[in-house]
């Protein structure tokens, strides 16, 4: 197996001067100037005493640089660890006290606010977006690293921290092995070549952006037209000369949005992909009727990367996320029992194959806990596969409603409600209930002003059970959602904790 670095390395030596990232603000960068970029910043790792295995805590902005130090990271064996930008220092105290890196890099804008951090135990250099700062000003004067630490596939590569949304943050520990799988089957399965040109607008601290798109680049050859941030008129102008564009939900609602976006300005793409958390169906159909392009919706996660994709050729379904990649299995089981379920009984996802991490960073216990015997990592999602042998992911297990005894899947409710006229889309939670246990509640997004709760569950008096309808509706003007477009349900439960206790509802 080759590293994702080494697979770079190899491809950056037959496309030498080739335009690796196409930026509209600043100049392009060839792959030859990256991976010169890549062996002076592992220089400049090595001088400053990163060792293998020597986790570099990394808060920057999204820039070239930034990817290449990613791949310097990997060169010399170290392990990347990459930190959403919206983290306080709070939480920055937690994730270096936790992970304990060697080298934290932060934004030249912040390096007064992060000095105090620098110790005989950590150093502290800043990186910024016009490849300023001064870990690129050690890699101008470093001696440039051509030589690699040799990597096995079991080796750590990476550590990503979940949200926390349950309790404290766990840190996803990912192998060499896991990110050059995961990469291999996804370049085969959407037919990823260096004939393609990407329109990367996604962030590079999470799975998706730097896992998925940028790996993909990065081994196949591809150009990545690179951009800070989502804009739908900018992204429309640039699909004349793209082919591929990875985005999440919130980006084809925007396209959606557009006038501009129809068959003629779409007519030169090949593929659109939508993760990282569920694509409304009726986008996905309005998509469809507007370009003529059919939405190729996936499903991973931070401990697995990608585990399953609607298919390149073939049907790809609204509201499924498709099938088992390569050398990757999936089961349904009982989420009490975990016994295995058999086709069209909803249970817990689980799954096993070489894109499943090594386990969770210093959480020995919490780690086994996730693994069942035979090596299965219980996602705690919950779906179903399909008589037509599609996934279908139902929701979060702890989003679970349990209603008087009866379990209500939240994703059966709000396709329900999204289904009816006037409704945008909508959330559906479990709230403390006096006599219930937790009582069904949906949140719900209006498109106009004449919408009210009581037609709502009017409407949805034939098509649920009793114990399924909502006790209450309530109208808001968005959902709240992470950076990569996912309803934190966590945040509505907190919101409206005591809708029903001791109103006697």
């Amino acid at each position: 197996m080759q590293t994702i670095h080494e697979q770079f390395v190899q491809t950056a030596e037959v496309m030498q001067g080739k335009t690796l990232f196409e930026r509209p603000d600043q100049a392009d960068i060839s792959f030859a100037r990256m991976r010169d970029m890549v062996e002076r910043l592992a220089g400049a790792l090595t001088a400053l005493g990163v060792a293998p295995g020597d986790r570099v805590a990394v808060q920057v902005e999204k820039s070239p640089e930034a990817i290449a130090l990613y791949l310097a990271v990997l060169q010399v064996g170290a392990i990347f660890l990459p930190l959403n930008t919206a983290y306080t220092g709070a939480e920055i105290d937690y994730f270096i006290g936790d992970a304990a890196p060697r080298l934290f890099v932060c934004d030249p804008a912040q390096a007064q606010a992060h000095a105090h951090r620098a110790s005989a135990t950590l150093a502290v250099e800043t990186l910024g977006a016009f490849a300023d700062g001064s870990l690129m000003e050690r890699a101008a004067q470093a001696e440039p690293r051509a030589d690699r630490h040799p990597c096995a596939p079991q080796d750590r590569a990476a550590i990503l921290y979940t949200s926390g949304t349950t309790g404290r943050s766990k840190g996803a520990v990912l192998t060499h092995g896991n990110l050059a799988s995961n990469t291999e089957a996804l370049l085969d399965c959407w037919r990823f070549t260096a004939d393609d040109r990407l329109i990367h607008a996604l962030p590079i601290f999470h799975t998706h952006g730097l896992f998925v798109a940028a790996n993909m680049a990065l081994v196949a050859g591809a150009t990545m037209i690179f951009l800070t941030r989502f804009d739908a008129e900018e992204a429309i102008g640039l699909m004349e000369r793209a082919t591929v564009l990875m985005g999440v939900p919130t980006f084809y609602t925007r396209l959606l949005k557009s006038s501009s976006l129809n068959r003629e300005t779409t007519g030169g793409m090949r593929l659109f992909v939508s993760g990282s958390a569920p694509l409304l169906a009726e986008d996905h159909r309005a998509f469809t009727e507007r370009t003529g392009h059919k939405i190729l919706e996936r499903y991973g996660m931070t401990e697995t990367c990608m585990i399953a994709s609607n298919p390149y050729e073939g049907d790809r379904i609204p509201g499924a996320v498709g099938m088992a990649l390569p050398g990757i299995s999936i089961r349904i089981a009982d989420r009490d029992t975990g016994a295995e379920l058999p086709q069209g009984e909803i249970g817990l996802i689980e799954v096993k194959g070489p894109n499943v991490f090594e386990g969770y960073w210093n959480m020995p216990e919490k780690t086994a806990s996730e693994f069942r015997d035979d090596g299965f990592f219980i996602t705690g999602d919950l779906g179903m596969i399909g008589p037509d042998g599609y996934l279908r992911i139902v929701g979060r297990d702890k989003d679970l409603v349990i209603s008087g005894g009866y379990n209500v899947y939240p994703k059966e409710v709000e396709q329900a409600i999204d289904g009816l006229p006037g409704v945008m889309e909508s959330a559906v939670i479990g709230l403390p209930h006096p006599d219930l246990g937790e009582a069904v509640t949906a949140i719900v997004v209006p498109r106009s002003d004449d919408l009210d709760p009581d037609s709502i569950r009017a409407a949805l008096a034939d098509s649920l059970a009793r114990f399924k309808q909502p006790k209450r509706v309530i109208l808001a003007e968005a959902l709240p959602r992470n950076v990569m477009g996912k309803v934190q349900k966590a945040e509505l439960r907190k919101t409206h904790a005591g809708l029903y206790l001791g109103t006697g509802a």
